[in-house]
């Protein structure tokens, strides 16, 4: 089959390998009919490579049709149509039974400390053959897979991969009160939904900020007040803070992760340790900080005292000073964590209506076919081509 494959930094390739087989009797095989390329997924690109090795098929936001099942498989059938979240949880453990399924302890990652394997993610997180690919292995058939209806086109369904349980645990953990105010760094394809989702849920007054006019005109157009980075610099804290009455924000969303702009010096250290060999890259990576922090500072300084901070952006280091006395001067409620996927799934289904509340049906900004995988990639990483969302078609 074809598939997406890291070659090294900033190096994609669409390889033929190995079609996936059932592996176990509670697997199933599915064949891929629409797969996203994720921010995150540039992290990747850019500066995990430590944790990579040539070959490794990326992607983790799939969705297709069932072609195989395991022996033990009961719920589901060949010809079935599903999504794939992105975390590989049993759904039985403590941590699923108790929705923490990002946290999964039958695939939690014990060489490196961390939470549920992820598809398509890096040696962190268990280095699982991801879903930009023709065919994809599922484990846990009968607990991860999302079935959903014949019908409507596959970008109904496909963000529930990813961007939308993503969005919407992130303006669930912000917590905005009745009537309150949000604001959200970073308007790629999950700061964006943040933005839809919160005024959904009820905020009075929703907030985008970004750097790049295609992003903030399409939040602009879905009613969001949107400030450009570039033009309010120092400004944009005090701006913001008329428009909140003086306070700021209740609650401000940082979806931006380890590689915002505007910090110079940690931008050379990632770089560098892209350069060095992956043991030692990979070591200096876990023990020392190599993410921008400015959205994360910004943050922090936007919101009201007594506020809410919630991080959907992934960071990467383990060291990364925080400003704690503001933090705690302030009273922040910080809020974090990868994605429970399966737990947002019953909240977020019946929204997927022929009304479309949250406009998925045009969420997408370019539908390729996987041999175009390289050029996204680049385009995606310099917001070439008015590009925010990404949607492959084997």
């Amino acid at each position: 089959m074809k598939a997406v494959t890291w070659q090294g930094r900033r190096k994609i390739e669409v390889a033929t390998v190995p079609d996936p087989q059932v592996v176990h009797p509670t697997d199933a095989v599915i064949e891929v009919t629409t797969t996203g390329l994720c921010g995150s997924d540039l992290h990747l690109y850019e500066v995990l490579g430590p944790f990579l090795d040539a070959g490794d098929i990326l992607g983790h936001e799939p969705m297709g049709v069932v072609a195989e099942v395991g022996t033990e498989v009961r719920r589901l059938k060949v010809g079935d149509r599903v999504v794939v979240p992105f975390n590989v949880s049993c759904g039985s453990c403590f941590m699923c039974e108790r929705g923490l399924h990002s946290q999964c302890e039958t695939t939690q990652v014990h060489e490196y400390g961390n939470g549920a394997s992820l598809f398509g993610y890096t040696k962190l997180y268990g280095q699982v053959p991801g879903g930009q690919a023709e065919y994809l292995r599922v484990p846990f058939a009968d607990a991860l897979p999302i079935p959903v209806p014949e019908g409507p086109p596959d970008d109904r369904f496909v963000y529930l991969s990813d961007v939308l349980p993503t969005a919407w645990q992130a303006v669930v953990y912000a917590d905005v009160p009745p009537g309150g105010s949000l604001a959200v760094l970073g308007l790629g394809p999950i700061g964006d939904m943040c933005t839809r989702i919160a005024a959904h849920r009820g905020a009075d007054t929703v907030i985008g900020i970004d750097l790049v006019p295609e992003r903030l005109a399409r939040a602009a157009g879905h009613g969001v007040e949107v400030y450009d980075l570039t033009q309010y610099g120092d400004e944009l804290v005090e701006a913001v803070r008329k428009a909140t009455g003086g306070r700021g924000p209740d609650a401000v969303i940082d979806a931006v992760g380890m590689e915002a702009h505007g910090s110079v010096g940690v931008a050379a250290v990632q770089t560098a340790t892209g350069l060095l060999p992956d043991a030692l890259a990979s070591a200096l990576m876990r023990k020392a900080g190599v993410d921008r922090l400015g959205a994360l500072r910004l943050a922090i300084e936007l919101v009201r005292r007594g506020g809410t901070l919630s991080l959907s952006g992934v960071y990467g280091g383990a060291a990364d000073p925080l400003p704690l006395l503001t933090m705690f001067d302030k009273q922040i409620q910080l809020r974090m964590g990868q994605a429970n996927v399966r737990r947002w799934v019953d909240d977020l289904l019946p929204l997927l209506t022929d009304e479309d509340p949250l406009g998925v049906d045009g969420f997408a900004t370019h539908h390729l076919p996987l041999d175009d995988a390289p050029r996204a990639y680049a385009d995606f990483q310099g917001k070439r081509d008015s590009m925010v969302k990404v949607l492959f078609h084997p």
